[in-house]
């Protein structure tokens, strides 16, 4: 019997499939979240990333066909990848096949990567060569209708020891900002 299965571009690394995805993408219009930069949701992962010291840090919706980080934080100065080559600087949107954060959506818990590298099924993806990402850590952002909208991550050019606090901070920051989020949605108010 074989388990061989098609690899993209010879990588391992294989995106979840989002079977919520369409009703995710109608949730966050209805939030009117995901289309356009959050200043609010900028300034929170930017306390994010001085707070864990790490250069990146995303609020990051997680639509059908691409990744939206309404909230981002990036390096002041452009990281050199392993090739020694500058890194791209980060945009608002990414394929849905890069980074992360789409496992952590699909698995609806925390993504803990002290070393991608460490991890043949996430070593392929193409955030590690193309930004020189080595760690990265992420938690869903799961509201009170048990909806994933997202995730809140920080990542680094280093590995990190993330251990059990960071673990649990960056869980504690997930339900913070959904906390945030749907008191918004209550009030009717900007974040």
């Amino acid at each position: 019997m074989s388990y061989d299965l098609p690899r993209p571009a010879g990588r391992l690394l294989l995106t979840p499939e989002d079977k919520e995805a369409p009703a995710r993408a109608r949730r966050l219009t209805l939030l009117g979240l995901g289309e356009r930069p959050e200043p609010a949701l900028d300034a929170f992962a930017h306390h994010l990333a001085q707070r864990v010291a790490t250069p990146y840090a995303m609020v990051n919706f997680v639509g059908e066909h691409r990744q939206f980080f309404a909230g981002l934080r990036v390096p002041d100065v452009t990281p050199l990848t392993d090739t020694g080559k500058s890194a791209p600087v980060l945009g608002r949107h990414m394929e849905r096949d890069h980074g992360f954060c789409p496992h952590v959506v699909v698995r609806r818990k925390a993504l803990v990567l002290e070393d991608v590298r460490d991890y043949p099924r996430f070593a392929g993806n193409p955030v590690v060569d193309e930004y020189g990402i080595r760690s990265y850590l992420g938690a869903p952002l799961i509201d009170t209708t048990g909806m994933v909208l997202g995730t809140v991550c920080v990542a680094d050019t280093e590995p990190r020891a993330w251990g059990r606090t960071g673990l649990e901070s960056i869980k504690a920051t997930a339900a913070d900002l959904v906390a945030r989020l749907e008191q918004r949605e209550a009030d009717g108010l900007p974040l």
